[in-house]
């Protein structure tokens, strides 16, 4: 059973840090690409960043180019992301997804930690 579960959500002030992790378990984690996905307050689903499954290639999306950087460790099975520069408009529920087509689609995701930029 896939269950990939995430952790490290804060309440930060704009122009902070923090790092969230996902654990993944019930699947062969170094096989999938993995991706991050946030969803604001009455929007939907934004993908932020993928990371593919040989650990070489990353991709972001504009709006945290430059100010998030995923990372995995294949031998724990996690997922990393951090995020630096904070704004306001990073306030969201992030997700951990495991990736089915590069490097947009997904078919499991976790159930969300709560990233809230805000002074």
């Amino acid at each position: 059973q896939v269950q990939l579960v995430e952790s490290g959500g804060d309440w930060v002030q704009p122009g902070g840090s923090l790092r969230l992790s996902c654990a993944a378990f019930g699947f062969t984690f170094n096989r999938h690409f993995m991706a991050w996905v946030r969803q604001a307050p009455g929007k939907g689903p934004e993908w932020v960043s993928s990371f593919n499954s040989g650990g070489s290639t990353t991709k972001y999306a504009d709006s945290v180019k430059g100010r998030f950087t995923v990372s995995r460790d294949n031998a724990r099975k996690t997922l990393y992301l951090q995020m630096t520069g904070l704004e306001p408009d990073d306030t969201a529920l992030y997700y951990c997804a495991r990736g089915r087509s590069w490097p947009y689609e997904y078919d499991y995701r976790g159930q969300g930690t709560q990233v809230t930029v805000s002074s």
